[in-house]
C-alpha cells in the first residue's frame, strides 16, 4: 500500500527510507534529495503504523522545517507530525516545564542586542573594567560555556586565561539578571533543556516514549547542548535518525560541533550507515570542481559525488582590476541574460563572504536596472521601530521583563528622563522587585519629583489598558499598541524619507501579524508570535518565487539552489577569512563554506577575485585565495579581466534610471492618516460601491453614516470575518465593527 512513497528512489535512498527501528546515519552529499529521503522516511513511519505523535523532526531554519511540513502533508494529507527547529522546540518544551529552570512559562526570549543590554548591565554591577577585552568577546566567551552544557555555579577558567577570569565574575550575574526578568538569550533554550532532560529522568522518559522516532537534519551542525537533546530523547527507543554531511559544516563559530557526526558510530555501534552521493542538482563540470576542493580537507567522511546530469558548461574563474569592475561586469553578464530573454532574474545569485561586500554589486544592478533582493535574515526584526513595537507585546505577555520594560518606558519620548529611571531601577534593586512593580509603587520612590511619578503613574496605566486588551488577535492587539502609545504617529506627520521609511515597516509589521493570524485561527497566540519573530532565520525573508536576483553570504544560501550563480572575492582575508590564519580547523571549515557556494550552482558557476579591493575603509592590493590553487583549474575557463576597460567586455547603459529596490516591503508609506472626501460621501450618499474589507488600514480615518468620524485603532480577522476597532470623535468612543457588514467608509483621497 505504501509502495508508491518509493517510486522515484535511488537504491540509497529506498534503504534509507524504508529503515524503520534502530539509530540510522544518513550522509547525504549536497543536491542528494536528502529532504526528499526524510519525509519520505516520515510518510513511510507513518504507513507502517507509527503514530504521527510519535515522531519528532528537527532541523535548523524556519524554511526547512516548513518546506518538510509541507512535503509531508502533501504524502500523507491529515497527518500532523511535528516539524521544527531546534529552537522552536526547545522553546515550546521549555514553556512547559520553565519552572524547573527558575522560570515562569510566559518568558520572553532576548535577541542578541536585548541580551547586550542585560551583559552591559552586568559588566556594571561587578565593577570591573573589561580592558583589553570587549562586551562581543565576554558574550562570545558566555555563549561557548552554555553551548558546552557549562552552568554559571560550574564554570572555572583555564590558568593564565584573563577572559576567563572575567567570565567566572560577570556569567553569574547575567544569568540572574536573565532569571529575574523572566528571560532568556538564544543559548539558555537548548541549555535550559539539555539540563532538564539530564535532572529530570522521569521527564526524559516519558518524551522518549512519546517521541519514539527522533530525526534530526544538518546533523553536522549540531553543538554539544543539541547533541544532548538528541541523545536524551534517544535512549530507550534509540531510533534516532540524522541527515548530515561532514563536507557541509560551517557553523564552527556557532558552537557546532564537527565530532557529532564524524562519531556517530561510536555512539551507536549498530547503526546503520547510507551514503547518498548521486548529485540530482549540478552538471559534471561544476561537480568536479568541488569535489577536488574538498578533497583537500582532513576531517570528513569519504564520499564519491558522482551525476547522470550532462557535462555543462565550464566553471569560470575570472580575475578583475577591482570590484567595482568585478560587480559591473556580472551585472552586464546578468542583464545581458535577461535582454536576450535566456534567463529570468530569479536564476541569479550571488555569493560573498562578509555582508559589507553587496555594496558595489547593489550599485552596478541600480545602474543596470536589474530587480534585485538583498538577504540579510534577521534585519528586518533587528530593526528599531520593530523592536519597538514588538516591545509592548512582549511587556504584556511578560510584566517582569525589566530590560524591555527599560526600552519602552520612554519611547515614544513621555517625559521619563533618565534620573527618574535610575532612580526606580535603584528602587527596585533595593526591595528585590521588578521595575514594573517599582512603577507601580513610584510614590514610594525617594527623591521622585511629583512630575516625574505622574508621568510614571500614567506609564503604568496604559500598560495596564494594553494588558486588558491581550486577548484578541494578535494584529488587534498591535493596532491597540500603535493607537494608544502613540508609536505610529510620530511618523505619519513626518515628511522625512526615513520616517516614511519606518512607517512602511510597521505596516508590514502588521501584515504579518494578520498573516499570522491566519495561519493559527482561535484563540490568541501571543507566546507563539513572540517565538516566530525571536526566532528568525537567515533565510527566512528570502522569496524564492520573486523574479529577483538574489544576493546573500555563503551562510545564507546553504541549503538553496540556483541556476547560474556568481561566487565573489576568493581572496585571502576574505575567503579564507582572516580569522583562520594558522588555524587548521577553520581553515578547513572555510574550505568547506566554499564548497557549500560552489554546490549551491545548478547549471553555471563563475567564481572571481580583484586585483583591488575597497574593504573597511581601505583600498588594498589582494591576495589570490589558496582555495584557488586546489581547483582542478586544467578543466576550468580561466580569464583575466583586469586589463581590460571600465565595462569589462560587456556594455551597460549609461544614463539606464533606476528600478531596483531592495526587498519592498509594504505598502507605501502614507496610507494611513487624514484624507480628503468629497461633498457626497459627506453628505451621506447611499448609492456609493461596498468597500472591501481589505481596503482597511491601521490609522485609516473613516465616516459612519451615524457616528461621524473616527480613526481606525486595530483591525482583526480576514475576509467576511475582518473585524476593525474605531475611535471616534463623538460619543461613543470606541466601537468594534463588522467590515463586511458595510457600515464604514474610508474617506478616499481624490
Amino acid at each position: 500500500m505504501a509502495e508508491h512513497l518509493l517510486e522515484g528512489l535511488n537504491a540509497a535512498q529506498r534503504e534509507a527510507v524504508c529503515h524503520i527501528d534502530g539509530p540510522l546515519l544518513i550522509l547525504a552529499g549536497p543536491g542528494s534529495g536528502k529532504t526528499r529521503v526524510v519525509t519520505h522516511r516520515i510518510a513511510w513511519l507513518l504507513a507502517q503504523g507509527a503514530c504521527a505523535q510519535q515522531i519528532l523532526a528537527l532541523t535548523f531554519t524556519n524554511k526547512a522545517a516548513e518546506e518538510m511540513r509541507g512535503r509531508v502533508e502533501r504524502l500523507v494529507p491529515g497527518e500532523s507530525v511535528w516539524v521544527s527547529t531546534y529552537h522552536r522546540f526547545a522553546a515550546r518544551l521549555l514553556r512547559q516545564h520553565a519552572n524547573l529552570v527558575g522560570l515562569a512559562e510566559n518568558y520572553t526570549i532576548y535577541d542578541t542586542d536585548a541580551a547586550g543590554r542585560v551583559l552591559r548591565r552586568a559588566i556594571q554591577r561587578a565593577k570591573v573594567d573589561l580592558t583589553p577585552f570587549s562586551p562581543d568577546q565576554l558574550r562570545s566567551a558566555i555563549s561557548w560555556a552554555k553551548n558546552q552544557l557549562i552552568l554559571p555555579e560550574d564554570y572555572e577558567p583555564r590558568p593564565g586565561h584573563p577572559l576567563g577570569t572575567l567570565v567566572k565574575r560577570i556569567y553569574p550575574i547575567y544569568q540572574k539578571l536573565l532569571l529575574d526578568s523572566n528571560a532568556t538569550d538564544f543559548d539558555d533554550l537548548l541549555l535550559h533543556v539539555a539540563i532538564i532532560l539530564r535532572d529530570a529522568p522521569e521527564l526524559r522518559a516519558s518524551l522518549d516514549q512519546r517521541y519514539r522516532y527522533v530525526l534530526v537534519d544538518e546533523y553536522q551542525d549540531t553543538n554539544l547542548a543539541q547533541y544532548a537533546i538528541a541523545r536524551a530523547l534517544s535512549v530507550d527507543y534509540p531510533n534516532l535518525a540524522v541527515t548530515g554531511d561532514p563536507d557541509q559544516s560551517i557553523y564552527g563559530w556557532r558552537g557546532a560541533n564537527l565530532k557529532n557526526i564524524l562519531e556517530f558510530e561510536k555512539d551507536y555501534p549498530q547503526v546503520r550507515v547510507v551514503r547518498l552521493e548521486q548529485n540530482y542538482r549540478s552538471t559534471k563540470s561544476i561537480l568536479a570542481v568541488a569535489d577536488a576542493l574538498i578533497a583537500h580537507n582532513v576531517k570528513r567522511k569519504q564520499k564519491r559525488l558522482f551525476t547522470d546530469n550532462g557535462q555543462g558548461k565550464p566553471v569560470r574563474l575570472v580575475t578583475y582590476a577591482d570590484h567595482y569592475e568585478e560587480a559591473r561586469d556580472i551585472a552586464a553578464q546578468i542583464l545581458d541574460a535577461l535582454q536576450s530573454g535566456r534567463r529570468r532574474a530569479r536564476d541569479f545569485a550571488v555569493f560573498y563572504r562578509v555582508n559589507a561586500l553587496s555594496l558595489p554589486l547593489e550599485r552596478a544592478f541600480r545602474e543596470a536596472g536589474i530587480v534585485y533582493q538583498l538577504i540579510q535574515g534577521v534585519e528586518f526584526f533587528q530593526r528599531k521601530e520593530i523592536r519597538d513595537v514588538l516591545a509592548y507585546l512582549q511587556i504584556i505577555y511578560n510584566p517582569r521583563d525589566d530590560e524591555t520594560l527599560l526600552r519602552v518606558i520612554n519611547t515614544p519620548a513621555r517625559g521619563i528622563g533618565r534620573t527618574t529611571i535610575e532612580r526606580l531601577n535603584d528602587f527596585a534593586i533595593a526591595n528585590s522587585m521588578s521595575l514594573v512593580d517599582a512603577a507601580r509603587d513610584c510614590r514610594q520612590v525617594p527623591e521622585l519629583t511629583k512630575r516625574a511619578t505622574a508621568q510614571v503613574a500614567k506609564f503604568v496605566k496604559l500598560i495596564d489598558g494594553l494588558v486588558s486588551v491581550a486577548h484578541g488577535s494578535i494584529e488587534e492587539m498591535l493596532g491597540h499598541v500603535l493607537a494608544e502609545t502613540g508609536y505610529k504617529r510620530q511618523f505619519e506627520a513626518s515628511d522625512d524619507e526615513e520616517d516614511q521609511q519606518r512607517l512602511a515597516n510597521i505596516e508590514e509589521l502588521l501584515t504579518a501579524a494578520r498573516e499570522f493570524d491566519e495561519r493559527y485561527p482561535g484563540p490568541s497566540r501571543l507566546d507563539e508570535f513572540l517565538e516566530e519573530t525571536s526566532l528568525v532565520g537567515d533565510t527566512d525573508d528570502w522569496e524564492a518565487e520573486s523574479d529577483r536576483v538574489t544576493l546573500m553570504t555563503l551562510h545564507a544560501s546553504k541549503g538553496l539552489e540556483f541556476p547560474v550563480v556568481f561566487l565573489i572575492a576568493a581572496e585571502e582575508g576574505l575567503l579564507p577569512h582572516e580569522r583562520s590564519r594558522d588555524k587548521l580547523d577553520q581553515l578547513e571549515e572555510e574550505r568547506r563554506l566554499l564548497f557549500v557556494g560552489i554546490t549551491r550552482a545548478e547549471e553555471e558557476l563563475q567564481i572571481s577575485r580583484a586585483d583591488k579591493r575597497d574593504f573597511r575603509g581601505q583600498r588594498k592590493m589582494t591576495i589570490p585565495s589558496q582555495f584557488l590553487m586546489e581547483l582542478p583549474r586544467g578543466e576550468m575557463e580561466i580569464e583575466d579581466r583586469s586589463g581590460f576597460g571600465s565595462s569589462g567586455g560587456y556594455s551597460l547603459p549609461p544614463s539606464e534610471p533606476v528600478r531596483a529596490q531592495v526587498r519592498p516591503r509594504a505598502k507605501e508609506a502614507g496610507t494611513a492618516g487624514i484624507r480628503l472626501t468629497t461633498a457626497a460621501e459627506l453628505a451621506g450618499e447611499t448609492c456609493l460601491p461596498p468597500v472591501d474589507p481589505d481596503e482597511f488600514t491601521q490609522g485609516m480615518v473613516i465616516r459612519h453614516a451615524q457616528l461621524g468620524l473616527g480613526r481606525v485603532t486595530a483591525l482583526s480577522g480576514s475576509g467576511a470575518e475582518r473585524t476593525a476597532t474605531v475611535d471616534f470623535i463623538a460619543p461613543p468612543a470606541r466601537r468594534k465593527f463588522n467590515l463586511a457588514d458595510g457600515e464604514l467608509r474610508p474617506i478616499k483621497q481624490r
